[in-house]
């Protein structure tokens, strides 16, 4: 029994009409589909890989493993379960296939990527802006910020803003900003010294991937 098709479909393919669940031929003048499929695999032998097997055996009348078979032969064992040969590794030798609804392939694709980008983290870069003359208790403050956006994974660039006159204290910027790495070691890694760029003295810090510093101390203190 042919399996039913796979909804929504994808852009260029309709029901064949031939039978329920049948292949859906390519409609000339639409977009290509993302991978080689059916007719569309030019290779002559190909490697049938899958978790639908045993109902491949059944249509084929034998017992079908993964392994290498003609396209020819695999894409009539398709047309009878109403599915698609799926080119999924084209660069392989011989290239690697899969016999599986093509629309419902499509969706779990899409889908495992929707998904693997909102676990994805969005590393921010946070800025932190110096004077030269920035005194202890807005400096604490601002440690403390960077810690915060360190330990959320986000990079933090601190900068020293040189106005007027203020450029010839450029070395006292330099250590404010080595003083800032200090107090931030626990948290995050400088990617270079402050370097100057214009009238900006600035360093960026990447996060550290080891454990909150927090329990790091818990640890030692046991």
């Amino acid at each position: 029994m042919a399996y039913k098709p796979y909804r929504p479909r994808p852009t260029g393919y309709q029901s064949s009409g031939s039978r329920p669940g049948g292949r859906r031929p390519f409609i000339r003048g639409a977009r290509p589909p993302e991978h080689n499929i059916n007719e569309f695999i030019r290779a002559n032998e190909v490697r049938l890989v899958g978790d639908n097997l045993e109902a491949i055996s059944e249509v084929a009348g034998q017992p079908i493993e993964s392994g290498v078979y003609s396209t020819s032969k695999l894409q009539k064992w398709a047309e009878e379960l109403g599915l698609d040969v799926v080119e999924i590794s084209p660069n392989a030798d011989p290239p690697v296939v899969r016999i599986v609804d093509y629309n419902k392939f499509l969706y779990q694709k899409k889908k495992r990527e929707k998904e693997m980008k909102a676990n994805a983290v969005k590393v921010e870069l946070k800025e932190i802006r110096f004077g030269p003359e920035t005194g202890d208790h807005d400096f604490d403050f601002k440690v403390r910020h960077a810690k915060n956006f360190l330990s959320e994974g986000n990079k933090v660039k601190a900068y020293v803003q040189f106005r007027g006159r203020a450029i010839v204290f450029k070395e006292r910027g330099e250590l404010l900003l080595l003083r800032f790495m200090k107090e931030l070691e626990d948290y995050g890694t400088a990617e270079q010294l402050p370097r100057m760029e214009g009238k900006r003295m600035n360093v960026i810090l990447s996060p550290k991937k080891t454990g909150s510093p927090g329990k790091k101390k818990e640890e030692k203190a046991d």
